[in-house]
């Protein structure tokens, strides 16, 4: 049986490779992909504990994460494309018209 240590590992390793890449890139796509990493390590966690401390409310927390992750997606992407089609760019620098 694999330690829950490894399990704990594994996710801080992706969640620092998520943060990594949302505060090193500019461009869009790459820090809505990294956030999603950083979901996903959040699950990983979850999921490992409640195992661990054999308790099913992890797994059922991890079933709303990912409900509301794909709800997310869905609003992310569709401002994307609106932005994109407005100003063709996908760097958040070039990018003024979120701004007040």
């Amino acid at each position: 049986m694999v330690p829950v240590t490894w399990y704990m590992a594994l996710s801080a390793a992706v969640f620092a490779i998520g943060v990594f890449g949302f505060v090193t890139r500019r461009n869009v796509i790459i820090m809505f992909m990294s956030v999603e990493l950083m979901l996903n390590a959040v699950n990983i966690n979850l999921v490992a504990m409640s195992h661990y401390l054999e308790d099913i409310r992890g797994q059922i927390m991890v079933f709303f994460i990912k409900a509301v992750a794909a709800a997310e997606a869905a609003i992310g992407l569709a401002i994307i494309i609106a932005l994109f089609r407005n100003k063709p760019t996908a760097h958040i620098d070039e990018i003024k018209e979120m701004g007040g």
